[in-house]
């Protein structure tokens, strides 16, 4: 939960980068922002993220779009830094892992010195993923995980959990103002249909008619949290103050199974798709 107290710090009016700003969540976080009235630049090298996504904010004075790669520093006057830069989806970040790892660790280095000189508040997008294959439901932001560090998922589950451990160094050695969030499975506007991902699968199968791929047995749960309930919360640490660093989980603590999602589906598009059972893929 975010604490609501302290609203010393609250941050009006400010001038804010987001990383990571064309990709799915990262352009919904630029959209509220710019409607509570901040000036914002966004990066992004556009390799997952699509300029259509901010196209519509392109041309408001309060937006701007730089493409930039995180794995290079950058310079800037800043009053906060939401960092979101990185592949989400599993084909995304493991068709090139070495990128993905370097842009978990190096690009979120970059980004926490550019907060440091800058005197900028750092929040940092990081994964429910961190928590791996986890023995304890739901987990806690306590829980330590349960992760297969050389798995071929690693690149980014370690890799969040090493940018997760930078900024917390960064806070402890060097003062720096950081909010660390762990985002659990969103969905809504603007998802690339292609991305690999359970809801995007599913629907853009149900509308082809194809079967729906379901792997393990359906029993699995997730919980699918809407994109814009997501933002608010990132949103809402603004009015946060400095002493709540997190880490802290940010999604919906309502679970179902995947056999469920499946038949949703395919109950909204009133689709005759047929659901077909497939091996589980390694460390989901």
């Amino acid at each position: 939960m975010i604490p609501t107290a302290a609203r010393s710090d609250r941050i009006t009016g400010a001038r804010i980068l987001v990383t990571g700003a064309a990709g799915f969540l990262g352009s919904h976080l630029c959209d509220a922002l710019v409607r509570e009235g901040h000036r914002v630049v966004g990066l992004d090298n556009l390799h997952t993220g699509r300029r259509r996504n901010v196209a519509h904010l392109l041309p408001n004075p309060a937006f701007e779009l730089v493409t930039h790669d995180v794995r290079e520093p950058y310079s800037g006057e800043f009053d906060v830094v939401y960092h979101l830069a990185c592949p989400a989806s599993p084909p995304s970040y493991q068709a090139d892992p070495i990128s993905t790892s370097l842009t978990c660790v190096l690009g979120s280095f970059n980004v926490l010195q550019l907060a440091e000189r800058a005197g900028a508040r750092f929040i940092f997008a990081s994964t429910s993923e961190v928590y791996g294959d986890p023995l304890e439901h739901p987990q806690r932001e306590s829980y330590r995980g349960n992760t297969n560090p050389i798995g071929p998922r690693s690149c980014y589950d370690e890799g969040k959990r090493m940018a997760e451990s930078l900024a917390f160094d960064f806070s402890r050695s060097r003062g720096l103002d950081i909010k660390v969030v762990r985002i659990f499975n969103t969905y809504g506007p603007r998802m690339n249909p292609e991305d690999g991902r359970v809801v995007t699968n599913l629907i853009v199968q149900a509308l082809n008619g194809s079967d729906l791929t379901i792997y393990g047995d359906g029993r699995q749960t997730r919980s699918f949290c809407y994109v814009d309930d997501l933002v608010r919360g990132f949103v809402a640490l603004l009015d946060v103050d400095r002493e709540f660093s997190g880490p802290m989980n940010l999604g919906n603590p309502q679970e179902f199974t995947m056999l469920e999602l499946a038949e949703l589906i395919r109950e909204l598009t009133a689709s005759s798709s047929t659901i077909v059972y497939r091996q589980l893929p390694v460390d989901d």
